[in-house]
């Protein structure tokens, strides 16, 4: 997942997060929920849009393109395996959101994929 930095990671789920809320997408739902400016936004969505991360529609609706949602949606379920750790262990669910968020960009995908391997087998024990 080296290809872009945490910030850029951090906007592809966003808008996949926000997709599945809301069903469409603007930089101004972007900057809301990431609590950015819009000019932030503007600018990270044109850099994504150049690499090919995602698209814009007619009507300024942004979409994930396919390698965009496929990496989106791989940091997505690392958030929220992290997060389910972090509350299961015992962590205030408000830490354990913004703790996912950042251990989520850390782990090289073939150590996510044997720790949440070794999780599920100890976690059906």
């Amino acid at each position: 997942m080296a290809e872009l930095g945490r910030s850029q990671e951090d906007y592809l789920e966003a808008i996949l997060i926000l997709k599945m809320r809301k069903g469409e997408v603007h930089c101004a739902d972007i900057a809301d929920f990431m609590k950015f400016s819009r000019p932030s936004v503007s600018y990270a969505i044109k850099e994504l849009r150049k690499k090919e991360f995602v698209q814009m529609n007619r009507d300024a609706s942004l979409e994930l393109s396919e390698k965009g949602r496929v990496l989106a949606e791989k940091i997505y379920e690392r958030h929220e395996f992290f997060k389910k750790v972090l509350i299961e262990a015992g962590v205030q669910q408000d830490i354990a959101e913004k703790e996912g968020c950042f251990m989520e960009h850390v782990l090289c995908d073939d150590s996510f994929q044997k720790l949440k391997k070794h999780w599920n087998e100890k976690s059906r024990k």
